[in-house]
């Protein structure tokens, strides 16, 4: 990022930051909605958990974030239900690998950490008008 000021590279760090959050929200708030999703066909697997991962974001590189939705590998949990359409031959019904104490505490900290950024853009900019402001 040759001639561009630590102003403007402070913004465009931020504003990778700010795509990566809005990334995790998503991700979570759909987590959160499927959480008591069950299984199109009896027996089926349920939806699973997914964790966005994005790579870290450097001063002097890329600033569009790369990153990659995963699958939580961790098991479903499983409920006696026979009554239900989903469940499979032995009443045994899956449920998705979702904690919803987990994704609101997640979620919870991904909106500090974006509103915290959006308080830093603020403050960047307040600073640089007060920059231009003494040049003048």
């Amino acid at each position: 990022m040759a001639g561009v000021g630590p102003f403007d590279r402070a913004s465009a760090i931020l504003a990778a930051a700010r795509h990566v959050q809005n990334g995790q929200i998503r991700t979570i708030s759909e987590n959160m909605a499927n959480a008591k999703s069950t299984a199109a066909n009896p027996g089926g697997d349920p939806y699973t958990r997914k964790i966005a991962v994005f790579g870290q974001i450097l001063p002097d590189g890329d600033k569009d974030p790369v990153g990659s939705i995963l699958r939580d590998q961790s098991g479903y949990q499983n409920r006696y239900e026979p009554g239900n359409a989903a469940a499979d031959a032995q009443g045994m019904l899956k449920l998705p690998n979702i904690n919803l104490s987990v994704e609101s505490t997640n979620l919870q900290t991904v909106i500090r950490s974006y509103e915290l950024n959006l308080s830093a853009a603020s403050s960047i900019a307040s600073v640089s008008r007060a920059t231009l402001d003494l040049l003048k």
